[in-house]
Order: C-alpha cells, then structure tokens, then sequence
C-alpha cells in the first residue's frame, strides 16, 4: 500500500490501496474515494472484540463504529483530511510496540489495529470541555496514521529523563514512557500563573511527540469571535430589517 501526504497547513492523507487491500477509520472520516472502494461498518473493527472491546475504545475517545475500506477488484483511492491544520504522521504497531495518542488522534490504520482507553481522568469542570483528560492506547499490529494539530516537536527522553508539559500538548508517546498528571506547586502560581492548574508528567525512556496547537486553546481563542446564539439571531434580525429599509429606498 503507497501512501503520500498532500499539503502543508491542511494536509490530506492519500492511500493507493492495491485490489483486496483494506483500511479502517473512525467512522465519519473520510474525504474522497474512488468508485472501486467499498465501505463496511462495524463495531467489531478496531479491536472491538465484541460490545466489551467497542466500548474500551469509545472510552479512549474513539467512536462505537468503524468502517473498513477495500479495493474491490482494481486499484483504489482514499483520502483523508485534518479538520484543523496540524500534521499527519504514519507509525508501525507492533506487539510491545505500542503508542498513547491525544483522544482524537487516530485517523487510519490497515486492520489489525487495537484501540482502547490508555489514560482517563477527571482535570475539573471547564477543563478540555469538562470531559476531563482523555488518552488512547494503539496497540495490535498495523501501519496507522495519527493527526497531531499545529506544528509538532519531538524528544526522545533517556531513562530517568522528565518533560513536564501543558495536557493539552501531549500529541503521542511510546508505551516505555511514563504518564502521569501532577498539580502546579503553589497556591498563588494555580490561581495566578496563568498556567493552570495540572501538567502532564512524561518520564523516559521513550519518544514523546507534543503539538503547538491543543483544540482547548483553538477554542479558547476563538471564543470571544463567535457570539451567544441569542447574538447571533438578533444580528440576523437585524440585518434583516436593514436589509428591507435599503430595498424600500432604493425602489
């Protein structure tokens, strides 16, 4: 299966599945296909393993169903897209050679993939949308694709080697590295600091891959953009009006 990443800021994921070559996705991913791509969904996809398994990856962040795409008789295209700009990295999954990425990272995998709930915890109401922090484990044995948002830098920690980092920067790491989420010391620099509350303790060895931009902080800054949906019926009231008063002069 060839593979190649088209763009920069935006980029898509474009797959050249030879006849009988498959890949599976999240459901509600895809972009654009050729005619000779079939689609199946299911719930066992994924490592779902039955309802148990489906719902160890909805856990994780994932979705209850996944669909598989084959090329049916010749040659075909599919094509996935970020939905903000960001980055798409391809990784190898082996047994023992597994990966913990952000809830929303998976794209695409062949089959074989295994995802399920890595990390799960409460962080407070308001805090990443009040659902808490969220991280998948991709296991199984399979060539998967993951989407890390804004630009991404990578360490490779020795052992005993620490990075302390923002929750929501935390793109993906190898299973070796040590996860654990630790509160900011001190009272005045929580409620000063400007930097919240909690940091994500990463601790090789291992690979650990951070993104510049979390979904948080897009949110957040756009935020103050978007208005009230009371705001936005009463400029569209008003607009409207406007719009009649301008039609009634220029008759």
């Amino acid at each position: 299966m060839n593979h190649c990443v088209i763009g920069t800021t935006l980029p898509v994921l474009e797959l050249q599945l030879e006849p009988g070559e498959s890949v599976v996705a999240i459901s509600g991913e895809l972009s654009w296909m050729s005619s000779s791509v079939s689609l199946h969904t299911s719930s066992q996809f994924g490592g779902g393993g039955g309802f148990l398994g489906a719902l160890k990856r909805v856990a994780g962040g994932g979705s209850l169903f996944m669909t598989q795409y084959t090329a049916q008789g010749q040659k075909g295209l599919l094509a996935f897209a970020t939905r903000v700009p960001g980055h798409i990295l391809p990784v190898d999954v082996r047994p023992g050679q597994g990966y913990f990425i952000h809830r929303h990272g998976f794209l695409c995998s062949t089959p074989g993939v295994e995802l399920s709930v890595g990390f799960q915890q409460s962080l407070g109401a308001g805090i990443f949308g009040g659902d808490g922090f969220l991280l998948q484990r991709l296991g199984g044995a399979c060539q998967a694709w993951i989407e890390l948002d804004g630009e991404v830098v990578t360490y490779d920690l020795a052992r005993g080697e620490t990075m302390r980092v923002h929750p929501g920067h935390v793109g993906m790491f190898t299973e070796g590295v040590d996860f654990q989420i630790t509160r900011i010391q001190g009272i005045r620099n929580m409620l000063f600091g400007g930097d919240g509350i909690f940091l994500a303790s990463l601790t090789g060895p291992g690979r650990i891959w951070l993104q510049s931009l979390p979904l948080s902080n897009l949110a957040h800054a756009l935020r103050p953009y978007l208005g009230t949906a009371s705001e936005s019926v009463q400029d569209a009231t008003a607009g409207a009006v406007i719009g009649s008063v301008l039609r009634g002069l220029s008759r």
